[in-house]
Order: structure tokens, then sequence, then C-alpha cells
């Protein structure tokens, strides 16, 4: 162990003592999951967090993954204030890129740096709630009322069924 690693522990074991026990949610978004090196150091962070107490939960994008699906199989992706307009065929396609391709990936890669992991989608055991979303654009005109534009099957998370996730953490 370097001096470097052993300072960063140092500094770091007043926030491991604090948080010991406690689960921690993990953004990891799509653009971060394009370098094999940094997969692999994302993997090995999480892997080291459970080791030293934290519970960690990833909860992950795949935006340039599920637009490359996108293209090949034909469909045009259509955005709306940076929101992917999602219809049925797009939604197979999201659904099918991130649970079936990014979700094992990142499960894969906690394995091979020595991590236990479950792979889950929002679906699985009613883990997430959400509601329809809509852009709402402010009116051009002052005495007209704002765009409201449907993007489809895109939703806004109002819930998420905490027991499914200490049902996990109590198992590891």
């Amino acid at each position: 162990m370097t001096i470097h690693v052993a300072d960063i522990l140092i500094e770091a074991l007043p926030y491991i003592r604090r948080f010991s026990g406690e689960t921690i949610v993990i953004k990891y978004g799509g653009h971060a999951m394009v370098d094999e090196a940094l997969k692999r150091d994302f993997a090995r962070d999480i892997t080291l967090l459970k080791l030293i107490g934290l519970n960690p939960v990833v909860v992950h994008g795949g935006g340039p993954q599920i637009g490359s699906v996108l293209e090949k199989m034909g469909i045009t992706s259509h955005f709306v204030d940076g929101m992917r307009v999602t219809d049925a065929p797009t939604m197979d396609v999201v659904e099918m890129v991130l649970v079936g391709n990014v979700n094992k990936e990142i499960v894969a890669q906690i394995s091979q740096q020595g991590g236990k992991a479950v792979g889950l989608s929002g679906k699985d055991g009613g883990l997430i709630l959400a509601k329809k979303m809509h852009v709402v654009r402010p009116p051009a005109v002052e005495d007209k009322p704002p765009e409201i534009i449907d993007i489809g099957m895109v939703g806004q998370v109002v819930d998420v069924n905490a027991e499914i996730i200490r049902t996990l953490e109590a198992g590891g």
C-alpha cells in the first residue's frame, strides 16, 4: 500500500465510522461507462464501499448505449429539452439495453473485483413507482397557457420500495 493510499484511508476513517451500515445511493451515468479502466475502477470502489461497511446501491443510466442500439435498429431518437421521447418500441429497446446489457455488465464488473451484486429493474418486485412526466414550457406570450408536451413513456420516481433493498442487504 502506498503512502498516498494510506493517507486517503486515514482521511476517510471518520466518514467510514459515521456511515457504517448505512445505505448509500450512487448514480452511475452512461457516459462514465464507456472506458474500460473507469468501469473497472468504479466496480472496485463499489466493492471497497461494501467491504468497509456501507451498503452501496447503484442507480445507472445508459443513454449512449440506448442511442447506439436504437440507431443500429433504425429507430430515430427524438429529444425534448434533453428528455428522450419514448414510445413503446423505444421502451422495449431501453429495457433491453438497461436490464439486459448495462445492468448485467455492472454486476459482472463488481463480481470480477471480488464483490457481490444483484441487478434489478425498477419493475422487479414493484421496486420503483413512477408517475407520467410531461415537459412544460413557459408561454411565449404572457397571456397564453404553458405548452405541455407529452414525451411518452417517461416517468418521474415518486416512491421506492426500500423493503426490496433491505431484503438484499440482510442477505449480504
